[in-house]
């Protein structure tokens, strides 16, 4: 029902937009987010966006270079990254949530895209 693109290889430094489309139901009421998952690593939290869009929230180690941001007319999310690191190289799955508030536990989320892979070079 969810499906992640957009990943690919880019140079440190670099920049690169995901894209979340959603299939078969909408989303436009449900907070997303985005997730990663690096080779040997556990999943972890990326960026929220709450239902609306008027609210967003971001890990640390991607704050001020990634955006996040949903467009409900095509539920879709985005996540626009920016100053690529090597570290952020992973599987970056979307994700939303069936409960009202945002969380940065994957564990709360019920449905998840694929994942698209971003590959960062030094």
């Amino acid at each position: 029902q969810l499906q992640a693109s957009g990943g690919g290889l880019v140079q440190a430094g670099g920049s690169l937009r995901l894209s979340c489309t959603a299939s078969g139901r909408t989303f436009s009421n449900n907070p997303m987010g985005w997730f990663r998952q690096a080779p040997g690593k556990e999943r972890e939290f990326v960026a929220v966006i709450n239902w609306s869009g008027s609210s967003t929230y971001y890990a640390d180690s991607v704050k001020g270079r990634f955006t996040i941001s949903r467009d409900k007319v095509e539920n879709a999310l985005y996540l626009q990254m920016g100053s690529l690191k090597p570290e952020d190289t992973a599987v970056y799955y979307c994700a939303a949530r069936r409960q009202f508030y945002t969380s940065s536990y994957p564990v709360d989320y019920d449905y998840w895209g694929q994942g698209t892979l971003v590959t960062v070079s030094s």
